[in-house]
């Protein structure tokens, strides 16, 4: 394999990385953290504001979520049907799975900074605990100093209970910053300042008055464009008051963050899977292919399963517009999803949230619980809530930092229904590709169009993101993806390397490994130059495309 031959020494994390500052913004969570610690907060990248709003929405863009057609769920049914359905495992032990407890949502009577040793985050704690801490906190209810919180973040705003005066946004979504006719840019850039802010005061414990001591390092989706990007810089340097920061692309970060130079990088994210070949240290943009689906799909399919075989307990779960029945249908997945000859099942303990009740439990028997993740290779299987990316216009900008790589083609030619009222699209939007994982896979390293690298790429597969530690997913990718590639092309063998580090943290590691590694720092933006004059044409850092980029990230390295 293509390791790199560079080691980062152990002090130079020390030295180098208590100053720097490493995000890496997802859909459903940020990973954020000093370059000097070995994993990052993982973190709900989400935010429930107090709101008087009536009629009340529990989620700011619920409306938009469409229910499944006729159509769809006739698809659904093929594709469980040709899965076929063999042996019976006996079931798994059940295992005690966390009833989530709602969150209060009234200020305290305690300085907010104060923490106990029992609270601290305990060594290797890389989220928050599903139990509620301030439970421990007593507070007077008849005491006429209680008022609510006006917003609360993280796992906290998805326990807050319907009957709550809050409603959860969430600031990106499938891959792209969340705007809408329902969550305006303002709205959507103001919450990801304010979480990110929370998390650097809450988490990091690094007050406003001493940032500009600090760098960042925006480790960035392929899947945001320019204006996205160039928004997310500027509240990094102009909001947080970072005093500089640098952007660097996730597949190439992955790379580094396994050690290797060339590679195959499979994002399996929450709600987007991003597909790009790394070669030499250089992300090949032509090979960029992105999915509309991942892990919270996969969590919504095993709800589906359920009920297809009438295994549900009889409750109200409804993981689009309740955000705690999606955190109890992700822990079920990681607890029992697998990808595994036959039909596997257990006994689980399943708990519902209903308005204003305590939460209740069921003993439960789950069935097929090899059928959710093997919607990786049968997509119709996830159904995708339908939800558009912001309409070209938002993105036209003279100041691009990207090359403009969107060409996906829309049914008919035009918008979809809810952009009507917006010009028509000036140019494609990004691609994203209907087709199964082990598809994707193959038609990325093809389009590279070398025999030698893809033969190079296709033993140096990475399954990177939360979805990536599912068990069994490896072979199955091996031998799909061994399939998948046609007859004619001279490929007989294909390897995905194990990661050697938790896979849903590899891209956040990588970006750390490449801030420690930039001693000349060349690509790096100062907080004043870009409040004077932004990243403009002639400008030494402008980051003209793709390429740029990595080749800033790759200049030390490469001298």
């Amino acid at each position: 394999m293509d390791y790199l031959k560079t080691a980062v020494p152990s002090n130079l994390f020390t030295e180098r990385g208590s100053n720097i500052v490493v995000i890496n913004p997802g859909s459903a969570n940020i990973r954020i953290g000093l370059a000097q610690q070995d994993t990052p907060f993982n973190i709900p990248h989400c935010i429930s504001r107090r709101t008087s709003q009536l009629p009340k929405r529990n989620v700011q863009d619920q409306m938009l979520n469409s229910q499944v057609t006729t159509a769809q769920h006739m698809e659904r049914e093929r594709a469980y049907d040709i899965m076929g359905r063999v042996d019976t495992y006996p079931p798994q032990n059940n295992m005690k799975e966390p009833v989530f407890t709602w969150t209060d949502v009234f200020e305290k009577n305690v300085p907010h900074s104060s923490t106990t040793e029992e609270d601290a985050p305990k060594e290797g704690e890389t989220s928050e605990s599903p139990t509620l801490k301030e439970s421990k906190i007593k507070v007077d209810p008849n005491s006429s100093e209680r008022k609510y919180r006006e917003y609360i973040c993280g796992e906290e705003a998805l326990r807050i209970s319907p009957t709550e005066p809050y409603c959860l946004r969430r600031p990106i979504r499938r891959g792209h910053l969340n705007v809408s006719q329902h969550y305006p840019t303002q709205q959507v850039l103001e919450d990801l300042h304010t979480i990110w802010d929370w998390i650097l005061v809450e988490k990091l414990h690094i007050p406003h008055r001493e940032r500009n001591m600090y760098s960042a390092i925006l480790v960035i989706p392929e899947t945001f464009d320019n204006r996205e990007i160039k928004e997310m810089l500027s509240i990094v340097l102009r909001d947080l008051h970072f005093g500089s920061a640098v952007v660097h692309q996730e597949g190439l970060a992955a790379v580094f963050g396994n050690g290797l130079s060339t590679a195959c990088i499979v994002n399996m994210g929450a709600q987007v899977t991003s597909i790009i070949c790394v070669e030499d240290g250089v992300a090949l943009p032509t090979t960029q292919i992105s999915l509309r689906f991942g892990g919270e799909d996969i969590s919504r399919c095993l709800l589906w399963t359920q009920r297809h075989h009438q295994t549900w307990p009889p409750i109200r779960t409804d993981a689009l517009s309740k955000p705690v029945d999606l955190l109890m249908l992700n822990r079920l997945k990681e607890s029992y999803c697998q990808i595994k000859e036959g039909e596997v099942e257990a006994v689980a303990m399943v708990n519902s949230y209903e308005d204003g009740m305590p939460p209740g439990s069921h003993k439960t028997r789950l069935t097929a619980l090899n059928v959710p993740p093997m919607g990786l290779f049968y997509p119709t299987l996830l159904v995708p809530d339908v939800y558009p990316p912001p309409p070209r216009s938002w993105f036209n900008d003279y100041d691009d930092m990207l090359e403009d790589t969107w060409h996906m083609d829309f049914p008919g030619g035009g918008a979809y229904p809810m952009w009507e009222s917006y010009p028509i699209f000036q140019t494609k939007p990004k691609k994203e590709d209907n087709i199964g994982l082990a598809e994707a896979i193959t038609k990325s390293i093809l389009l590279t169009g070398r025999i030698d690298l893809q033969r190079k790429l296709f033993c140096s597969m990475q399954l990177i993101g939360g979805a990536a530690s599912i068990y069994g997913l490896i072979p199955a990718v091996e031998e799909r993806v061994l399939h998948a590639i046609p007859s004619h092309e001279a490929i007989d063998t294909v390897e995905v390397l194990q990661s050697r580090t938790n896979p849903a943290f590899v891209s956040w590691k990588g970006g750390a490994i490449l801030g420690i590694l930039d001693i000349s720092r060349d690509a790096w933006i100062h907080r004043e130059d870009w409040i004077r004059n932004g990243i403009h044409i002639g400008s030494g850092r402008k980051y003209k495309d793709s390429y740029y980029v990595q080749a800033q990230a790759m200049c030390y390295l490469n001298s």
